[in-house]
């Protein structure tokens, strides 16, 4: 006889009696395999951790280096999205086609804003093997333009290794109202700003559920945990009492926390005695040359900076205090790192939004300053100065983005009481991103596979730093004598002990570059270059970066940035179409997922029926209270609420909406790169307003219609201001943007903030 399960190895007869059952057990690993958790932070430098010399409060963190080891040679690859996909498969972030972020695509294997399919995450590997499999938090791994709710899901986390997953799949949120996402569905956030909600409080609550529920129904199955947050990347958001807890603590300025970080570093052993403190990073003023009112505004940004991170770091304690009651700390073991460098996204003043960049909008210091007891809260998006991010990569040269020290050196701290004996220990062996994953594999003694769904796969990349956790190897040369980095056209080389590096401006030719040489083993901080008295050994340094770009699919060199995010959009998503139509009730959409009608002109026309005069709310909103659109009913009119960051160019309709059905809408002009928009009743025009700019990119945060789900774009309403009759269709007419004279001028404004910017 027949049966459904093709691999079934027993005996099917007529009756039970001439039938031999088979037996399957499930995967199973090793009795006494260990947990293991990555805990991710987001644009966090080399000092802000207390234990490695910050003067921020972060006692958790520390713990876990008292009880474990703290690495001060370990290394990122500059940027988020890339790091992430080394941290998950322990392969190059070009050789899994994650060149630079997960919203870009090139059309070449190295950018493909995905990981591969022939590159297996830990997660994959460690389901196959037994493990329950948990991500939260912070994801950045999917191409943007596949985060709709009609996905296609391949690059999700459920579909690459995750039992479970709870938080966002952009590369930032709004903290107090994030786009959040449960498995492979979008949900809202469980609590509102004024109710007490914070991201960060949300992912360990979710963290110590998902580990609590599988160590209740089956306490001998270990788990593997991905903890991602969004700190302490921007927007800075904290509870207020986190920042207030800082106050007057920065007031001697970022020279003078230099300094102090660097003493204490030394002094913890963290960095060798003859460390230098590298030079000021271009275009960071001297703290003493500023006025008292930047100072003011600048320790303002900083303490809201510190009470993030220190109120992340309360969480974590949270979870590591789980781990203790439920009697599993013990046996798990734990990586807390950063994925990059400092950010000097902020620029030289800060900024009160960090999507006035991305639309080369500059921000004047008085903007800022009237708006000073906003910061950190709810209806701020911000960023502090590039001063505070040098202070946060001590004493490293750079930021983010960057292949020297700064951008690409960054905490690390093991914590696993049963197999490192060590407490408190410091490891100066380099190391990178890529070899956490073999270090994992090989302490549960696995390897990966060659074969995964039929698909061959690359070997791992990365080398196993197990033999670190031994005290006696506390000397021992590292393991890993050569690793390229690259972003942005910035490259470097390490090898051995030397480290060759360049520095690239967008736009320039690659040619041009200059190339530095660093004796690491002498030099921790880069500060003196040795190009000109070993230029034999830079050729080679060099000559050996081109053999490795070769190696793991490195080119073509590409130094786009900010441009990518507006590059031509592929055939067949959600962001190439001309015309969007939506049947309501929609799920919120990405901003990558949602229509193109950034920068250029565009037509919405909303089929309502409205039962009475009393029907109002949202009809379609875009954004966040600092930028975005919202499209609404209230008195009887329609209304148009157009936010350029927090300045509202509004629009009431003369006409009265009327009750039953109607078509109503927006006809919105773009004039150069000024604006004007205005609203239609049954195909006949109703009042207009004019703006002084069309932004380019709306906000990071989508689209809802029928309510406005996050952070309301206007304080015209209360909340989501949900529509209480019924809306038949929304369309979209998106025209293709016709190029205009002013565009040239933009784009050279644009490529000046870019550069400005580093």
């Amino acid at each position: 006889m027949s049966s459904s399960d093709i691999n079934f190895g027993g005996v099917i007869g007529r009756t039970l009696s001439e039938s031999v059952p088979e037996w399957t057990d499930p995967p199973a690993s090793p009795e006494g395999s260990p947990n293991v958790v990555f805990i991710l932070l987001d644009d966090t430098g080399f000092a802000h951790f207390g234990c490695y010399g910050s003067n921020i409060d972060t006692p958790n963190f520390d713990r876990l280096a008292a009880g474990g080891i703290r690495y001060s040679n370990f290394h990122t690859t500059a940027l988020c999205s890339p790091t992430r996909a080394c941290l998950l498969t322990g392969r190059n972030h070009h050789s899994v086609g994650m060149r630079g972020l997960s919203n870009w695509n090139t059309g070449f294997p190295n950018c493909r804003g995905r990981i591969a399919s022939s590159a297996t995450t830990v997660a994959e590997i460690l389901r196959a093997k037994g493990y329950s499999t948990f991500a939260t938090g912070k994801w950045h791994l999917t191409p943007m333009d596949e985060t709709s709710v009609a996905g296609p899901f391949d690059n999700w986390p459920l579909q690459r290794g995750f039992d479970r997953y709870y938080g966002f799949l952009q590369g930032e949120t709004h903290q107090f109202s994030p786009e959040l996402y449960c498995d492979n569905h979008p949900v809202d956030p469980p609590r509102r700003p004024d109710e007490g909600y914070h991201l960060t409080e949300d992912i360990v609550d979710m963290s110590i559920r998902f580990v609590g529920d599988q160590k209740s129904a089956v306490p001998e199955k270990p788990f593997f945990l991905y903890m991602c947050f969004g700190s302490t990347h921007a927007p800075h958001h904290a509870p207020k009492e986190y920042i207030e807890k800082y106050k007057g603590r920065f007031d001697r300025g970022w020279d003078a926390m230099r300094e102090e970080y660097l003493q204490r570093q030394k002094a913890s052993g963290m960095v060798p005695e003859n460390t230098d403190l590298a030079p000021p990073n271009e275009g960071v003023r001297p703290w003493d040359d500023l006025s008292d009112d930047e100072k003011r505004l600048f320790v303002r940004y900083q303490e809201a900076f510190a009470g993030m991170l220190d109120h992340t770091d309360h969480h974590v304690g949270r979870f590591i205090d789980f781990l203790g009651d439920i009697g599993e700390l013990d046996n798990t073991l734990i990586f807390l790192l950063a994925d990059n460098g400092a950010s000097m996204e902020g620029g030289p003043i800060g900024v009160m939004d960090t999507m006035k960049g991305f639309n080369v909008i500059p921000e004047s210091f008085e903007e800022s300053f009237a708006r000073i007891d906003e910061i950190g809260g709810p209806k701020s998006n911000n960023n502090y100065p590039m001063g505070w991010a040098q202070a946060g990569n001590t004493p490293l040269r750079r930021y983010k983005r960057f292949t020297h020290g700064g951008g690409v050196r960054d905490p690390l701290i093991v914590h696993w009481p049963k197999g490192i004996k060590e407490r408190d220990g410091i490891r100066r062996q380099f190391h990178h991103v890529i070899d956490i994953v073999p270090t994992v594999l090989d302490v549960l003694g696995m390897e990966a596979p060659e074969v995964y769904h039929d698909i061959p796969q690359k070997p791992i990349e990365g080398v196993s730093m197990t033999y670190t956790f031994e005290p006696e190897n506390a000397a021992e040369p590292s393991h890993k004598h050569i690793q390229y980095f690259e972003m942005a056209g910035n490259r470097g080389l390490y090898c051995d002990g030397w480290k060759a590096v360049a520095y690239h401006q967008p736009g320039t030719d690659f040619e041009g570059d200059e190339w530095e040489l660093y004796n690491l083993e002498e030099d921790f901080s880069e500060c003196h270059n040795l190009a000109q008295s070993h230029p034999k050994k830079l050729r080679a340094m060099i000559e050996r970066w081109w053999t490795e770009a070769g190696k793991y699919g490195v080119l073509p060199l590409d130094d786009r940035l900010i441009q990518l995010f507006t590059t031509a959009r592929r055939q067949h998503t959600p962001s190439a179409r001309r015309r969007y139509v939506y049947y309501p009730p929609v799920s919120h959409m990405t901003t990558e997922t949602s229509p193109v009608i950034g920068n250029r002109s565009w037509t919405l026309t909303v089929d309502v029926d409205r039962p009475d005069d009393k029907t109002e709310g949202v009809l379609v909103a875009r954004g966040t209270n600092t930028s975005g659109l919202s499209v609404y009913i209230k008195d009887n009119r329609l209304i148009f609420d157009y936010n350029l960051f927090s300045t509202h160019y509004r629009v009431t309709s003369e006409a009265g909406v009327p009750v039953g059905k109607s078509i109503l809408g927006v006809r919105f002009e773009r004039i150069d790169q000024e604006g004007q928009a205005t609203v239609l009743i049954n195909g006949e025009d109703s009042g207009t307003v004019s703006f002084p700019r069309v932004l380019r990119i709306i906000s990071a945060a989508g689209m809802d219609i029928g309510r406005d789900a996050l952070s309301p774009v206007t304080e015209d309403y209360d909340g989501e201001f949900p529509f209480t009759g019924k809306i038949d269709k929304v369309v979209f007419d998106v025209p293709r943007r016709i190029p205009r004279e002013s565009d040239q001028e933009y784009r050279e404004a644009e490529t000046q903030t870019e550069m400005g910017r580093q």
